[in-house]
């Protein structure tokens, strides 16, 4: 079996002594992808960086306290690569992806937008390259007889049953026409050909969601998004077995805004 994590920390320095590394020491996944670490190697104490037992690896971005991705594996990767080849985004800590046996696990902050600012044309470009790059490791995965994961927040929710004022968003980044409609094509098996696995074995919602507003009362209403996802080749999505969300129970147990998705799969 393999069991995989993925959490937007919000701040890996600031994650750490709020419940963090108890809960990274306590997890029985394998692999654990981080998202929004926002930190350079030195700014993070060795034992948050490099805790005991795991391999880390980490993506920073050049912008200082923005982004940054990270993936930890309990096994020695057999390789990895930071960026997508990307001259613009390759640098800004979004991209981070290491090859098992078998399987290349990839760590992906997706740029959040602001409808109407340069933020959301940055997105839009993102989106654009990464749509590209993913359908090229689709096909040079099965060229190898390997399978593709990519865990991480990708700032989108892809449908009404992903988050809770749907009808109040419409006009929202991350909830925008184009933004579910260009998700929906990364799921569609005649373009990107990848799979949502949460969805594979939890179809129905309202939910679970995976990010609340620390603002009000979002999260003891549990007015989340659905934005963190595990996004696979269908045969991987295949062999899922078990998927969940690990919400806390209030709100003073949170360590970041967001709560870590693990599914377990068969062996790959």
């Amino acid at each position: 079996m393999l069991t995989v994590s993925t959490v937007n920390v919000n701040g890996l320095r600031a994650a750490a002594p709020k419940g963090y590394t108890e809960w990274l020491a306590s997890t029985s996944a394998d692999v654990v992808c981080l998202q929004e670490v926002r930190a350079e190697a030195h700014q993070i104490p060795d034992e948050v960086r490099n805790p005991e037992g795991w391999h880390a690896l980490y993506a920073p971005s050049v912008a200082k306290g923005r982004a940054g991705v990270a993936v930890l594996t309990r096994a020695a990767p057999e390789g990895s690569r930071i960026g997508f080849g990307s001259e613009e985004f390759d640098l800004s800590g979004r991209y981070l992806e290491v090859d098992l046996p078998g399987l290349t696990v990839a760590s992906l902050y997706l740029p959040s937008g602001e409808t109407g600012t340069e933020r959301q044309d940055e997105k839009e470009r993102f989106m654009k390259e990464f749509y590209s790059y993913l359908v090229a490791l689709r096909q040079r995965a099965a060229s190898e007889g390997r399978e593709v994961l990519v865990c991480g927040d990708w700032n989108i929710a892809h449908r009404e049953i992903d988050l809770k004022n749907w009808k109040t968003n419409q006009k929202q980044a991350g909830f925008l026409p184009e933004e579910r409609e260009w998700l929906g094509k990364v799921f569609a098996p005649e373009d990107g050909g990848y799979t949502d696995v949460f969805r594979t074995l939890h179809p129905e919602g309202p939910g679970p969601y995976t990010w609340w507003s620390y603002r009000g009362q979002a999260f003891n209403n549990d007015a989340g998004w659905r934005i963190d996802y595990h996004v696979s080749t269908p045969g991987l999505a295949a062999r899922a077995t078990a998927a969940r969300v690990e919400r806390v129970e209030s709100y003073d147990q949170r360590w970041s805004d967001h709560s870590p998705v693990t599914i377990t799969y068969s062996a790959v």
